[in-house]
């Protein structure tokens, strides 16, 4: 009795071995036509195909490489404008030092002068040695600029 009741289910389907296997070998047959029935290579409409593929691809690689040259040229340029700009730092550190080694100079100047004037050979004696030292202090200054300022080009140099 519980044979009879799946059998008569409207659900089931009871194929036997033939049927399964002609349907097997028609679903190869219809994926076999369909795979022949593609246009060949030498087909007007594929070689159309392609070429469009192929003119889109040159395309492409045409913007890229715009791009890359675009963003070359903006990193030169940048580049450029860096160095320039340390440059200008550099030159502006060298005339602040130069101006700082003047005035320090036209200070132990004015000071050796005033000193001069009121002291014994004696006491000018220790003011010429103090005129060396600030002449020194003041050489020292300006050698320590400069070597700043070739230590800020060079560092803008590397950015």
């Amino acid at each position: 009795m519980k044979r009879d009741s799946y059998a008569t289910m409207q659900g089931m389907k009871r194929d036997d071995f033939n049927e399964r296997r002609k349907t097997a070998e028609g679903a190869r047959n219809a994926t076999l036509e369909r795979f022949r029935a593609r246009p060949a290579q030498d087909d007007p409409v594929v070689q159309q195909r392609l070429a469009a593929q192929r003119a889109v691809a040159e395309a492409r690689e045409q913007r890229r490489a715009d791009r890359e040259a675009e963003r070359a040229a903006q990193a030169e340029a940048a580049r450029v404008e860096a160095e320039r700009l340390a440059a200008e730092e550099a030159q502006r550190q060298v005339e602040a030092a130069r101006l700082a080694a003047e005035e320090a100079v036209r200070q132990a100047e004015a000071a050796r002068e005033a000193a001069a004037a009121s002291m014994e050979q004696e006491e000018r004696a220790v003011l010429l040695d103090a005129e060396k030292k600030a002449r020194a202090l003041a050489l020292a200054a300006e050698q320590k600029a400069m070597r700043d300022a070739r230590y800020a080009a060079r560092k803008a140099r590397r950015k």
